[in-house]
Protein backbone atom coordinates (compact mmCIF):
# COMPACT_ATOMS: atom_id res chain seq x y z
CA UNK A 1 0.00 0.00 0.00
CA UNK A 2 1.49 3.37 -1.29
CA UNK A 3 0.01 6.84 -0.27
CA UNK A 4 0.77 8.67 -3.92
CA UNK A 5 3.78 11.16 -2.38
CA UNK A 6 5.95 10.51 -4.39
CA UNK A 7 9.53 10.05 -2.67
CA UNK A 8 12.15 10.69 -5.10
CA UNK A 9 12.58 10.60 -8.87
CA UNK A 10 15.17 7.72 -9.89
CA UNK A 11 16.78 6.69 -13.59
CA UNK A 12 16.58 3.77 -15.57
CA UNK A 13 19.72 2.33 -15.97
CA UNK A 14 19.25 -1.12 -17.16
CA UNK A 15 16.53 -2.78 -19.29
CA UNK A 16 16.74 -6.34 -20.09
CA UNK A 17 13.74 -7.61 -22.23
CA UNK A 18 13.05 -11.37 -22.48
CA UNK A 19 10.02 -13.62 -23.78
CA UNK A 20 8.28 -13.75 -20.66
CA UNK A 21 9.88 -11.35 -18.06
CA UNK A 22 12.05 -8.04 -17.80
CA UNK A 23 14.23 -6.55 -15.75
CA UNK A 24 14.69 -3.06 -14.70
CA UNK A 25 17.59 -1.18 -12.88
CA UNK A 26 16.82 1.65 -11.25
CA UNK A 27 19.72 4.86 -9.97
CA UNK A 28 18.40 5.75 -6.55
CA UNK A 29 19.14 6.61 -3.21
CA UNK A 30 16.27 8.11 -0.51
CA UNK A 31 14.17 4.58 -1.56
CA UNK A 32 17.04 2.58 -0.27
CA UNK A 33 17.38 3.98 2.72
CA UNK A 34 15.50 0.92 5.00
CA UNK A 35 14.59 -1.32 1.74
CA UNK A 36 15.36 -4.80 1.59
CA UNK A 37 15.23 -7.53 -0.60
CA UNK A 38 11.50 -8.15 -1.18
CA UNK A 39 10.35 -5.03 -0.25
CA UNK A 40 7.58 -3.10 -2.37
CA UNK A 41 8.69 -0.14 -4.15
CA UNK A 42 6.38 2.23 -6.82
CA UNK A 43 7.28 2.71 -10.23
CA UNK A 44 5.45 5.46 -11.63
CA UNK A 45 2.89 4.05 -9.73
CA UNK A 46 3.47 -0.15 -10.40
CA UNK A 47 3.83 -1.86 -7.29
CA UNK A 48 7.45 -4.05 -8.00
CA UNK A 49 9.15 -6.34 -5.81
CA UNK A 50 13.30 -5.24 -4.84
CA UNK A 51 14.70 -8.29 -6.31
CA UNK A 52 18.43 -7.18 -5.88
CA UNK A 53 19.99 -4.43 -4.30
CA UNK A 54 23.32 -2.46 -5.10
CA UNK A 55 24.74 0.96 -3.17
CA UNK A 56 23.06 3.05 -5.37
CA UNK A 57 20.18 1.07 -7.10
CA UNK A 58 18.00 -1.63 -7.20
CA UNK A 59 16.66 -4.24 -9.62
CA UNK A 60 13.17 -5.55 -10.36
CA UNK A 61 11.33 -8.12 -12.41
CA UNK A 62 8.75 -7.27 -14.84
CA UNK A 63 5.83 -9.91 -15.91
CA UNK A 64 4.82 -9.78 -19.57
CA UNK A 65 1.38 -8.51 -18.17
CA UNK A 66 2.31 -5.57 -16.03
CA UNK A 67 4.25 -4.55 -19.41
CA UNK A 68 0.61 -5.32 -21.35
CA UNK A 69 -1.26 -2.90 -18.83
CA UNK A 70 1.07 -0.12 -17.74
CA UNK A 71 3.59 2.55 -19.30
CA UNK A 72 6.41 0.74 -18.15
CA UNK A 73 6.53 -0.43 -21.53
CA UNK A 74 7.82 2.76 -23.08
CA UNK A 75 10.85 3.22 -20.77
CA UNK A 76 14.63 2.76 -21.63
CA UNK A 77 17.78 3.58 -20.50
CA UNK A 78 17.83 6.87 -19.17
CA UNK A 79 14.14 7.50 -17.93
CA UNK A 80 13.12 9.41 -15.38
CA UNK A 81 10.57 7.86 -12.36
CA UNK A 82 8.70 8.33 -10.07
CA UNK A 83 9.75 6.37 -6.54
CA UNK A 84 7.77 5.64 -3.36
CA UNK A 85 8.38 2.90 -0.37
CA UNK A 86 5.23 1.23 0.48
CA UNK A 87 3.57 3.40 3.78
CA UNK A 88 4.54 2.14 6.92
CA UNK A 89 2.13 1.74 9.54
CA UNK A 90 1.91 4.82 11.63
CA UNK A 91 3.25 6.60 8.82
CA UNK A 92 1.35 10.09 7.64
CA UNK A 93 -0.90 9.64 5.31
CA UNK A 94 -0.43 12.51 2.92
CA UNK A 95 -2.31 11.22 -0.42
CA UNK A 96 -4.50 8.44 -0.77
CA UNK A 97 -5.00 4.57 -0.44
CA UNK A 98 -2.56 3.78 -3.50
CA UNK A 99 -2.34 -0.22 -4.19
CA UNK A 100 0.23 0.14 -6.58
CA UNK A 101 -2.13 -1.97 -8.75
CA UNK A 102 -2.54 0.37 -12.35
CA UNK A 103 -5.94 0.23 -13.72
CA UNK A 104 -4.99 1.06 -17.46
CA UNK A 105 -3.03 3.71 -19.40
CA UNK A 106 -3.66 7.03 -19.64
CA UNK A 107 -2.93 9.93 -22.22
CA UNK A 108 -1.54 13.73 -21.50
CA UNK A 109 -3.89 15.65 -23.82
CA UNK A 110 -3.43 19.21 -22.98
CA UNK A 111 -1.28 21.29 -20.31
CA UNK A 112 -1.84 24.86 -19.51
CA UNK A 113 -0.31 27.05 -17.07
CA UNK A 114 -2.26 29.41 -14.91
CA UNK A 115 -0.02 31.71 -12.19
CA UNK A 116 1.82 29.33 -10.49
CA UNK A 117 -0.01 25.94 -11.20
CA UNK A 118 -0.10 23.84 -14.10
CA UNK A 119 -3.41 21.99 -15.64
CA UNK A 120 -3.34 18.35 -17.25
CA UNK A 121 -6.42 17.47 -19.05
CA UNK A 122 -5.60 13.45 -19.17
CA UNK A 123 -7.49 11.09 -21.57
CA UNK A 124 -9.02 8.15 -19.41
CA UNK A 125 -9.81 4.84 -20.65
CA UNK A 126 -14.18 5.26 -21.04
CA UNK A 127 -14.13 1.76 -18.60
CA UNK A 128 -12.33 3.64 -15.71
CA UNK A 129 -15.08 6.81 -16.13
CA UNK A 130 -17.41 5.50 -13.29
CA UNK A 131 -14.61 5.84 -10.55
CA UNK A 132 -13.88 9.39 -10.91
CA UNK A 133 -15.75 11.97 -9.69
CA UNK A 134 -15.03 16.09 -9.58
CA UNK A 135 -13.10 16.47 -5.56
CA UNK A 136 -12.23 12.76 -6.01
CA UNK A 137 -8.26 10.95 -5.80
CA UNK A 138 -6.65 9.81 -8.77
CA UNK A 139 -3.16 8.31 -8.75
CA UNK A 140 -1.02 9.59 -12.22
CA UNK A 141 2.17 8.01 -12.31
CA UNK A 142 1.96 7.32 -8.90
CA UNK A 143 1.46 10.59 -7.59
CA UNK A 144 -1.95 11.28 -5.60
CA UNK A 145 -3.93 14.55 -7.40
CA UNK A 146 -7.08 15.70 -7.25
CA UNK A 147 -9.82 15.61 -9.59
CA UNK A 148 -10.60 19.05 -10.30
CA UNK A 149 -13.10 18.68 -13.20
CA UNK A 150 -14.59 15.68 -15.41
CA UNK A 151 -15.34 16.40 -18.97
CA UNK A 152 -16.50 13.60 -21.08
CA UNK A 153 -13.56 10.66 -20.60
CA UNK A 154 -11.40 14.08 -19.52
CA UNK A 155 -9.90 14.21 -16.39
CA UNK A 156 -8.38 17.60 -15.39
CA UNK A 157 -6.08 18.40 -12.57
CA UNK A 158 -3.87 21.04 -11.77
CA UNK A 159 -0.06 20.69 -10.20
CA UNK A 160 1.17 22.81 -8.10
CA UNK A 161 5.23 23.89 -8.05
CA UNK A 162 6.33 21.49 -5.76
CA UNK A 163 4.54 18.20 -7.22
CA UNK A 164 6.14 19.48 -10.90
CA UNK A 165 9.72 19.94 -9.44
CA UNK A 166 9.25 17.07 -7.36
CA UNK A 167 7.94 14.29 -9.51
CA UNK A 168 8.34 13.31 -13.40
CA UNK A 169 5.08 14.61 -14.47
CA UNK A 170 6.74 18.56 -14.74
CA UNK A 171 8.73 16.93 -17.58
CA UNK A 172 5.44 15.35 -19.29
CA UNK A 173 4.18 16.78 -22.68
CA UNK A 174 1.37 16.18 -24.57
CA UNK A 175 0.80 12.61 -25.85
CA UNK A 176 2.81 11.19 -22.99
CA UNK A 177 1.47 8.32 -21.79
CA UNK A 178 0.50 7.84 -18.10
CA UNK A 179 0.01 5.08 -15.48
CA UNK A 180 -3.51 5.47 -13.82
CA UNK A 181 -4.86 4.13 -10.98
CA UNK A 182 -8.28 5.11 -9.46
CA UNK A 183 -9.57 5.22 -5.85
CA UNK A 184 -10.04 2.00 -4.25
CA UNK A 185 -13.19 3.26 -2.77
CA UNK A 186 -14.91 3.99 -5.23
CA UNK A 187 -14.26 0.67 -7.51
CA UNK A 188 -15.59 -0.94 -4.11
CA UNK A 189 -18.76 1.48 -4.35
CA UNK A 190 -19.34 0.97 -8.10
CA UNK A 191 -18.99 -3.07 -7.78
CA UNK A 192 -21.51 -2.94 -4.59
CA UNK A 193 -23.94 -0.66 -6.97
CA UNK A 194 -23.17 -2.56 -9.88
CA UNK A 195 -25.00 -5.73 -8.76
CA UNK A 196 -28.53 -6.91 -9.95
CA UNK A 197 -30.00 -6.12 -6.37
CA UNK A 198 -28.71 -5.17 -3.24
CA UNK A 199 -29.93 -5.47 0.09
CA UNK A 200 -30.38 -2.05 0.14
CA UNK A 201 -33.15 -2.11 -3.05
CA UNK A 202 -30.34 -0.21 -5.80
CA UNK A 203 -31.39 -1.89 -9.16
CA UNK A 204 -29.85 -1.64 -12.52
CA UNK A 205 -32.67 1.24 -12.76
CA UNK A 206 -31.35 3.24 -10.16
CA UNK A 207 -27.65 2.90 -11.44
CA UNK A 208 -29.09 4.03 -15.41
CA UNK A 209 -30.88 6.82 -13.50
CA UNK A 210 -27.76 8.10 -11.67
CA UNK A 211 -25.40 7.69 -14.73
CA UNK A 212 -23.57 4.86 -12.57
CA UNK A 213 -24.40 2.80 -15.70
Amino acid sequence: MFTGIVEEIGQVIGWKQGPQICQLTIQCSRVLDDARIGDSIAVNGVCLTAASQGDNSFTADIMVESLNKTALKVLKVGSRVNLERALQVGGRLGGHWVTGHIDDVGSISHIRRERNSLWYSIAVPAHLRVYLVPKGSIAVDGTSLTIAKLEGNICVVSLIPHTASATILGQKQPGDFVNIETDILGKYVATMLGREKTSSGITQEKLQQFGFV
